[in-house]
């Protein structure tokens, strides 16, 4: 498996990336694959002499029996995931399922994790009940052989990024796994796997997805015999992904190269515009907003070097995450901005082309109450910009009335 410089992202290899994957290419053949939501498909007759269903590739099928095993959607999916992700990529229903998947998987004794999406606590909880003994662990904790440590970087819901080398090498002196969550950071921004990361893991329902119409998780490893594995326990856990979905993913794809970079950039700007509202006094202004309102703003970009000497800049080449948070001086100021806002929907969920803002409680009961995430879609900066400080401009007015 190649592996591409960090910070870049293939345009052909998004389009042309499941090349590789027998299918139709004759004359008359469909440019766009067709959608198609068969379960089953039909067994050839014994005098066709072909190879029984137990010996195809399952990676690189040359015919399908049951979609739970192999459709073309998926198939093709993750041959242009495996390009992009310089691994073994493997898709799944959700992104909770493929958390669950590699539980399953590595068999962890103890879990080193900090913080992240309170989805991923719910099902490490599902997983214990089947293995009461497992501990849970902070990521700076002790390590001891056994231990499975799951780093998501950059953190939901704020949007900070954590050193995948550094915990990559604790984990890995101790014979230990690491997985990172890099839903947060795509490619082109982010490649964990050059950082000594074990395994990747998306939820594909953000950016892959990129239009918030389907769910989708995927894992991805550095061999094929460990993806058989995978693939192999995902038959029979039966968590794969629907064919509409798998469809819609494949489809998304091609413009992800177009798509992320903008919101980086956007984002990066953005945060950048916050960070000067939230530095400004109360009793002053920044440009109409009154100051006091916003109090921090959370963003990679604005991380800058470490104790450990360590940057997001060297582990993000390609940019910085479109999804990041800002801090309100009270909950009531937090919980009305998503509702004065024109252009940022008011909802959960992040990575879509359209931008998103949510009062961070409504989704997370564990969150900080006065904290709004915002995801960035492609809109332009300048239209963002001013819908916020509109928004911004009217919650002020709600503080000088409080």
């Amino acid at each position: 498996m190649a592996t591409k410089k960090g910070g870049q992202l293939s345009g052909t290899d998004l389009i042309h990336g499941d090349s590789g994957v027998p299918y139709f290419k004759g004359a008359g053949g469909a440019v766009a694959p067709s959608i198609s939501v068969s379960t089953t498909f039909r067994n050839p007759h014994p005098e066709e002499n072909v190879k029984p269903y137990a010996q195809v590739d399952l990676r690189n099928p040359e015919r399908h029996m049951y979609s739970r095993y192999t459709q073309e959607a998926s198939s093709r999916a993750e041959h242009v995931l495996s390009k992009i992700l310089n691994g073994y990529a493997l898709t799944y229903a959700s992104g909770l399922n493929s958390v669950f998947a590699a539980l399953l998987h590595y068999q962890p004794k103890r879990i080193a994790i900090r913080g992240g999406y309170h989805g991923c606590y719910a099902s490490i909880a599902i997983y214990q009940r089947s293995q009461p003994t497992v501990e849970i662990i902070d990521l700076d904790a002790e390590y001891k052989p056994g231990d499975f440590c799951m780093l998501e970087t950059p953190v939901n819901p704020y949007g900070e990024a954590r050193d995948i080398q550094y915990y990559a090498d604790k984990i890995h002196k101790v014979g230990g796994k690491l997985m990172v969550d890099s839903t947060f950071a795509p490619p082109p921004l982010q490649d964990p796997f050059q950082f000594g990361a074990d395994c990747v893991m998306h939820s594909g329902t953000k950016y892959f997805g990129g239009h918030s119409d389907l769910l989708c998780g995927v894992l991805v490893v550095k061999t094929v015999e460990e993806w058989r594995q995978l693939h192999h326990d995902r038959i029979f856990i039966g968590c794969s992904m629907g064919s509409l979905e798998a469809w819609l993913l494949l489809r998304s794809l091609k413009t992800l190269h177009l798509r992320v970079p903008r919101q980086s950039e956007t984002a990066s700007a953005l945060a950048k515009w916050l960070q000067s509202v939230s530095k400004t006094s109360k009793g002053q202004t920044f440009e109409g907003i009154p100051g006091g309102i916003v109090t921090r703003v959370w963003h990679s970009s604005l991380q800058g070097t470490d104790a450990r000497g360590f940057n997001p800049r060297n582990q993000m080449p390609g940019g910085f995450n479109p999804t990041f948070s800002i801090e309100f001086a009270s909950t009531e100021l937090a919980s009305r901005l998503p509702h004065s806002l024109k252009y940022f929907v008011p909802a959960t969920s992040l990575g879509g082309v359209e931008s998103l803002v949510e009062h961070r409680l409504g989704s997370d009961p564990g969150a900080n109450p006065s904290i709004v995430r915002l995801s960035i879609g492609v809109e332009e900066l300048e239209d963002l910009k001013a819908d916020l400080r509109q928004g911004l401009q009217k919650i002020g007015r709600i503080q000088a009335k409080l």
